[in-house]
Parts: C-alpha cells; structure tokens; sequence
C-alpha cells in the first residue's frame, strides 16, 4: 500500500482487526495481507474510537469514488461505536443498532404476529392450541443426524448449479461442510479465502427438513460463500479493494450480506414456497426422509412475518428491561416457539459478539426483497458490489 487512498483502507484494516482483538469473533474473515495482521497490537478502545473518529474525517478527503468512500465510512461508523460502547460510554442499545447496521430496529405490533397465528391455526394438521400443533409439526422434521452430511451435499450440488447458471461462480471456488455444536447460531459461513468457506451446522437443537435448502442457500449457494468469492474475485483480485479482504461484526456490511442470504433460496429457486418446497423434496425423500410438500409450503405461507418477533425480543432484552422468565414466555407466545428454542435464541440476543446482530435477520430481507423487486440482475449487484442500507431503501 503506498498512496492515501491505500493508506486509509489501511487505516480500516488496522481498526478492524484491532476492534477484533478485544471482542471474539468481531473479525468474521480476514484473508489481506499477512504483514498487516501481523503488526497489530492491543490498543484501548477509546484510542480506536479516536482512531475511527479521525479515519472518518480523513476519508472524506481521501482519492476513492464516492460509492466506495460512502461505504468504507459507514463501515467505520459501525466499529467507532463498538469501540465506544467497549470503551464505557452509555450507549441505547436501538441506537447502537443503528449506528451499527444502518437501520433502527422496529417493534412490531403484535396484531401482525397474531394474523401468522391465524394463517397458521388454519393450515396446521391436527386439532388444539395453534403453537403446541406447530412445535409438534416442526419437532417432527427433525432431520436424523447420520442424514444431515448426505442431505446437505445433495442440497448444495442443485443450488451451486442454480447458481451458476443464474449468476456464474469465479473459478476453483469451493464450500466444505461440517457438523458442530454448543454455538449460538444455528449455522455459520467461515470464508477461509482463496474462494473457499467451511460451512458449519449446529446440531444442538434438531435441524428440521423444512429449514434445511434454506440454510444451505443462506450459507452457501446463492448466499454468504457465493457474495464472499464474488467479491474476492472482482473487487480483490481485480480492483485490488482490500477492503473486502476484512469481513466485521457490527458493520451495515453484515445487514447486506444477512438479507441476500435469506433471500438466496427464492432467487435460486423460486419465490413460491411450493416450489422452494419441490426443490427440497427431491434430495430429501430419496434420502429416506419424510417431507410432505404441500403442509411444508402451506406452513411456509402462513408463517411469513413471523420470524420479526426476534427483534421484539431483543428489544424486550435489551431496551425494556424485561427479565428472562418474560422473554422466555414472550417467545412462547408470539414466536410459537419451544423453550428450548426460545432459549437458543436469547442465547444469542446476550451473546457479546451477536447482542445487536438480529436487526440485521429482521430489517435485511425485507430491504434486499424490496431492492431485488424479482430481478437476478439487481440480485447479482449485492453480491458484487459495495452497497449499504440506505442505498437499498432509496
């Protein structure tokens, strides 16, 4: 790196990987330089945030086009207030979010959750209350462990193939896939570089059948892996932005990335449900798993917008002071989710590296829905390109 422009990309690598070292997993990939790493040393949150606060007054004089000097400075935005936030000055957690991500979190009424209930009291087999019928519905999907490794790679071979042809994938890219356990997330994306991930799939709750091609698109193909190698081909390996070498928690960076890769399996596939549901049946059953395509599809309709009442419990956490035993009974309630589950969630909400991640679940969808309109061409520019959250809602 020699130039200024060089020299503040530089500057965000640094803070970056600094921020990384007092918060673990705040650095979710780094493949830049070596020598850079190399150098960093442990430096006091309140000195990062002054480094962030001059590295934004310095980049709006620094020689990069504007979308990309726009982009690096929200990205700084998010890390100065990690860093303030470590460094003890009382920050509202919406703000927090907010300067974050690059979109407020929003309580949704529950009038909103209660029409899911209804759709689904009316598409759920069986008889009696709407959330022991969908617990018992779900927990009956449980795909068998010894299963998962076979189901998986059958998923991700038809939606690497989808997504070839819809969008090309740079060449000698690769996924890897394994199991794990006692993580907060249900599966994680490791871009390792060199266009090459380690998909993760926690198994300390069951992984259910209707779930299962949604998370393979999320992490994987069209998802987090494909946007990653993209990147690295084009905007690394092309246009030499070492900035996409870094990849930070707490930056409007993940809200993009979270929002494409919910969004992946109705690009690859298809936005109805039924068909999404065909799709996964085709590998799962000849696997010996149950799967009934039209409940699945039926259950997928109804449910649509029930996933927001995450973010009413992290503002219940975080905002409302409530206690755990409320939290825990909010979930039941409004989620119609198990203990167990609504424990697994609360795991994360509290979670140091993740506590304000969920906005970016909740708020990235329907904004990379509503900027994809449909369209594979505006699909392919979020996984190519250097985009932030008010350029989606524009």
């Amino acid at each position: 790196m020699g130039d200024a422009a060089d020299d503040v990309v530089e500057r965000y690598l640094t803070l970056g990987l600094a921020l990384g070292r007092h918060i673990d997993g705040l650095v979710d990939a780094y493949f830049g330089p070596p020598e850079l790493a190399a150098r960093v040393v442990d430096v006091p949150p309140a000195r990062l945030a002054d480094d962030a606060r001059r590295l934004l007054a310095d980049l709006e004089h620094a020689a990069l086009e504007p979308a990309r000097r726009r982009w690096i400075a929200a990205q700084v935005t998010g890390l100065r207030t990690t860093a303030l936030r470590l460094a003890g000055e009382p920050i509202g957690y919406a703000d927090e979010v907010e300067a974050c991500y690059g979109v407020r979190p929003r309580w949704v009424d529950e009038d909103e959750l209660e029409q899911a209930h209804r759709r689904l009291d009316a598409v759920l087999p069986g008889s009696g209350p709407v959330g022991e019928r969908l617990i018992a519905w779900r927990e009956a999907q449980a795909v068998p462990v010894e299963k998962l490794g076979p189901a998986v790679a059958s998923l991700a071979d038809d939606l690497r193939e989808r997504t070839q042809r819809l969008f090309g994938l740079p060449d000698g890219e690769h996924v890897d896939f394994d199991l794990t356990t006692e993580k907060p997330w249900s599966g994680f994306n490791y871009y390792l570089g060199g266009l090459r991930s380690r998909v993760s799939i926690n198994t300390d709750l069951p992984v259910l059948s209707p779930t299962l091609s949604h998370l393979v698109a999320h992490e994987a193909y069209p998802g987090h892996h494909t946007e990653h190698s993209r990147k690295e081909a084009g905007l690394v390996r092309q246009r030499r932005w070492l900035e996409e070498t870094i990849f930070l928690v707490g930056t409007p960076q993940c809200l993009v990335a979270e929002g494409l890769a919910d969004l992946a399996i109705e690009v690859a596939v298809s936005s109805d449900p039924a068909e999404q549901a065909a799709m996964a049946a085709s590998h799962l059953r000849p696997l010996g798993i149950p799967y009934d395509v039209e409940v699945v599809a039926e259950v997928g309709r109804a449910s649509e917008g029930l996933g927001r009442v995450r973010g009413n419990i992290a503002l219940l956490l975080h905002e409302r002071g409530a206690g755990m035993d409320e939290v825990v009974a909010y979930g039941e309630r409004w989620g119609l989710l198990p203990k167990a589950r609504v424990e697994k969630l609360i795991s994360f909400l509290t979670d140091e590296t993740w506590r304000a991640y969920m906005t970016c679940y909740v708020e990235g969808l329907p904004l990379c829905r509503s900027f994809v309109a449909g369209d594979p061409a505006r699909f392919e520019r979020l996984v190519t390109e250097q985009l932030t959250p008010d350029q989606l809602a524009a």
